[in-house]
Formats: structure tokens, C-alpha cells, sequence
């Protein structure tokens, strides 16, 4: 039986790929068990300063898998709660990594496959990528994603995909801002790299931090206390070794050490 998930780190870059191609890298609760287990390890190793999200196969994720769907049929409240909690988690983790993650978009992305899309901090996709929130059409709901998702598309696209379940193209992904880039397949690689080596030129406590500022920032604290928070931040940075080691090379005119491979 193959693994649910292939593990590569290279380069200081951790690619983590989804591995059940016979049924388009569906969730089921071993596939959530190790991506919630994969990500927690690879957010405390010092090894890793960038993680690649991606599919084996012709698809990114399909959502969830029918067969595991089908053993949840008749799971009291109870049980489907405790079930949801365990993949929440799973989103919940992903998303706070501290690590810069990085979305391929090999192929379809469908229900919780598009939520995680929302949880990468960048996402290129090939333009053949279908995209969409298709839970209502099983008469369900988005809920667990719904969250990163609309924290990225915004409410007037939620209201429109949610909806409708309607599959909708790379193109319009890339114009509701779910995803960042379109690439086609015989570059993908090429362009991926590319991205990777910008990420890499960033200080990585610097980068976690960042990404922490932004969670704050977009959670509608009152403008003084907001004020208060990123003054704080800015000014632990200053004095910070990364901070002072990247104001004195900007000074020398010279790379910062966290570059040096």
C-alpha cells in the first residue's frame, strides 16, 4: 500500500505530497492524521524554511473520498462532530504554520481540496485546474473551510461559489484571489522554483513573524490597541540579530547571512 503522503526535504525545502492518485487525493481520516502530524514536525524543523503543498497525479484534492464519506452515513451529531473536529484541526494547523507554504496546483481542487488552497500562503495552479466549493450539491456545506476561504475570496465570491457548487476555472481563481499565479504544465516546475528561491530570500524568523502580524492585523481590533501591537513589533525586529544583521548588510552592501546556503 502506498504511503497517503510523500516527504521530500531538500534545499531547506520540504515538499509534501498528497498521495492517493486512484481516488484524486481525497481525503479520508488517514490522509488528515498525517497532514496534521506532517505539518506540526515540519513547523518545528530548523531544517525547513519553506514547505510545497502539492497532487500526485492528474489532481491537487477531490475533496472528500466517497468510500469514507460512506462510513459516516450514519454517525449520530455526536460522532459527526468529533469527526469534523479532527479535519478542523487539520486546516487549523496548516494554516498556522509558521513556515512559508506553497500551493501547486497540479489539477482539480474541489470542496476541502480548495480549502486547502485557502490555507497556503501562495498558490500557482496550472490553467487545465478546475476549482470549486461543490458541498451544497451533496446537500452540505463549506463549513470547515469556510473560515481561510473567505478570509481570502471575500463574501461577495463566497456568496456567489458557495452557493452554487458551480466549478469554476484557474483564471476566475486567479481573479477572486484564491490563487496567485497561472503557469502551464511544461513551466510549472521552472515557476514553482522561482517563487521558492523568493521565499528563501527572506529572514525566517522575520517571515514567521510576518505571518503572525497578519493574523493579528486582520482580526478588527480597535485602531489604538492595533497601534500599540505593530509599533511593539517593528521595534523587537529593529533590535532583533536578524534585524540587525539585515539593516547592516542593506548598509554594507552586502547579502544577509540567512541567504548564505
Amino acid at each position: 500500500m502506498n504511503k497517503a503522503l510523500l516527504i521530500e526535504i531538500k534545499n531547506f525545502v520540504a515538499t509534501v505530497t498528497l498521495n492517493r492518485p486512484e481516488v484524486h487525493n481525497a481525503f479520508n481520516a488517514e490522509l488528515i492524521k498525517e497532514l496534521s502530524q506532517t505539518f506540526q514536525k515540519l513547523d518545528n524543523d530548523k531544517k525547513v524554511k519553506v514547505i510545497v503543498l502539492t497532487g500526485s497525479g492528474s489532481s491537487f484534492c477531490a475533496g472528500a473520498d466517497v468510500n469514507w464519506m460512506k462510513s459516516m452515513v450514519n454517525f449520530t451529531k455526536k460522532e459527526n462532530i468529533a469527526d469534523s473536529m479532527k479535519m478542523a484541526n487539520m486546516f487549523e494547523g496548516i494554516n498556522a504554520c509558521s513556515k512559508p507554504l506553497i500551493g501547486v496546483v497540479n489539477g482539480h481542487a474541489l470542496g476541502g481540496g480548495a480549502g486547502l488552497v485557502s490555507v497556503c500562503d501562495y498558490v500557482i495552479a496550472v490553467p487545465e485546474a478546475s476549482f470549486g466549493f461543490t458541498e451544497v450539491r451533496l446537500g452540505l456545506i463549506p463549513a470547515v473551510i469556510s473560515p481561510y476561504v473567505i478570509a481570502k475570496i471575500g463574501e461577495s465570491n463566497a456568496r456567489a461559489w458557495f452557493l452554487s457548487g458551480e466549478r469554476f476555472s484557474a483564471k476566475t481563481a486567479y481573479d477572486m484571489h484564491l490563487i496567485h499565479e497561472v503557469a502551464d504544465k511544461n513551466i510549472l516546475a521552472q515557476q514553482t522554483q522561482k517563487i521558492i528561491e523568493s521565499f528563501l530570500k527572506a529572514a525566517p524568523e522575520a517571515t514567521q513573524v510576518a505571518k503572525e502580524l497578519i493574523q493579528v492585523v486582520t482580526k478588527n481590533l480597535k485602531q489604538t490597541k492595533l497601534k500599540k501591537i505593530t509599533c511593539e513589533q517593528i521595534a523587537k525586529r529593529r533590535v532583533s540579530k536578524e534585524g540587525q544583521e539585515g539593516m547592516n548588510s542593506l548598509l554594507e552592501k552586502r547579502k544577509p547571512q540567512w541567504t548564505e546556503k
